[in-house]
């Protein structure tokens, strides 16, 4: 189904158009129409916001049509565009050729005319897609075994990448099963993530901000109530992380660590997945079957160690910690409870100032610091993983702090 925009700034001309586009909704969803030719701020928020891959717009105006043309192909290539006009009168097409589009349907906007239409940019659209850029990166936090404090990560790593200048940040809850940042962070907004999905195709910048929480500089979109029954499709996280991924400079997502079939798409749209464990023989277990399990749908070169709860009384050190799982801890963060329950009490992020929160700040530094796409070393660092590991058998596990 292609996905269009109408521009244009007759609202009767745009509305009997729309009318008989309604006559083809099984080839085409119609995903905003704007009423008059939009600056390049609300262009490109279009763009961004919907993804069209075929836009109508009019040429009564058509220096402000040939700009619109202009401005979109540097945006984003591949978008066809339809032209529509009260007549089709030479002038009209003189100005459309020279544009650079091909198509053109004139009032009173007949079926075959549409259809004809519809099927020459269909064609186009197939043999040559629009690639929409991607401004942000996606990090995934997946926890080796409930309880790890993968949550408390990716709340709070969120937290300190707002921060940063001239960064949007976004964190969703994808624990579908018993997301909690709603709970951390005291969230009064109902909407949730499924409302997201159930309306992808209708989607708008307006309806957007009523759908996140705004927290500091930090927007956040909740899991919602928890519902056995729900059911979602890896394409409708797909096509969720691509709109993030155009409006955002960093999303980060909260997993539950079960490997649902729509957790493994957003894991295959991440930057980076952060596998957080705790130093204790059973989060140790769980993270080296994680690890092969993720090297089978080649997510290896993405998968990154994160150390939680590390403590002087920790029976295994992170060094030791490496040596048992084969594969390098990249970054490790202290046990102090006192510092999370009292973010936790008061519904807020963790104090910057403590050193919990400066470590949060330094991986937020780090991270931005890397290109958005990064290269694969020459060996994976999973490959580890085929020799065998020194065997846990025997070694007994500290309690972990809650």
């Amino acid at each position: 189904m292609l996905r269009t925009v109408i521009i244009g700034p007759d609202a009767r001309q745009a509305q009997q158009l729309e009318k008989a586009l309604s006559a083809l909704a099984n080839e085409l969803t119609v995903s905003r129409t704007l009423l008059a030719y939009p600056d390049e701020g609300e262009l490109i928020r279009t763009l961004r916001t919907h993804a069209p891959e075929v836009i109508f717009l009019s040429f009564e105006k058509s220096d402000f049509a040939l700009k619109v043309v202009e401005r979109v192909w540097q945006e984003v290539e591949g978008v066809q565009f339809v032209a529509y006009h009260r007549d089709c009168d030479a002038t009209t097409l003189r100005e459309i050729m020279r544009a650079g589009v091909r198509e053109l349907v004139a009032e009173p906007f007949e079926l075959s005319a549409l259809v004809e239409s519809l099927r020459n940019v269909k064609t186009l659209v197939e043999q040559k897609p629009p690639t929409y850029s991607s401004k942000g990166r996606i990090y995934s936090f997946l926890p080796a075994k409930a309880g790890s404090g993968a949550t408390t990560m990716a709340l709070n790593l969120s937290a300190a990448l707002s921060r940063v200048s001239n960064t949007r940040v976004l964190l969703s809850d994808l624990d579908l099963s018993s997301g909690i940042l709603r709970f951390l962070l005291k969230i009064r907004n109902e909407h949730a993530i499924m409302e997201v999905l159930d309306h992808m195709h209708e989607l708008d910048e307006n309806m957007w901000q009523q759908l996140v929480t705004t927290v500091a500089k930090l927007d956040v979109l909740h899991s919602g109530p928890l519902n056995p029954n729900v059911r979602v499709e890896p394409s409708q996280i797909h096509d969720v992380a691509q709109f993030w991924l155009r409006n955002y400079d960093v999303v980060c997502v909260d997993l539950s660590g079960n490997l649902e079939r729509y957790s493994l798409e957003i894991l295959r749209d991440s930057q980076q997945v952060f596998l957080v464990c705790t130093p204790e023989v059973p989060s140790l277990h769980l993270t080296r079957e994680k690890l092969a399990f993720l090297k089978t749908l080649e997510l290896d070169s993405r998968v990154a160690i994160v150390l939680n709860r590390v403590s002087k009384q920790s029976l295994l050190t992170p060094q030791q910690v490496q040596d048992v799982l084969g594969v390098p801890v990249m970054h490790s963060f202290i046990n102090d409870y006192q510092v999370v329950n009292t973010a936790t009490r008061a519904g807020e992020f963790v104090d910057p100032k403590s050193k919990l929160g400066m470590q949060f700040a330094e991986l937020a530094g780090s991270l931005l610091n890397k290109p958005r796409v990064e290269t694969p070393s020459k060996r994976k660092f999973l490959e580890f993983l085929s020799s065998p590991t020194q065997a846990l058998v025997g070694t007994r596990s500290a309690p972990s702090s809650r």
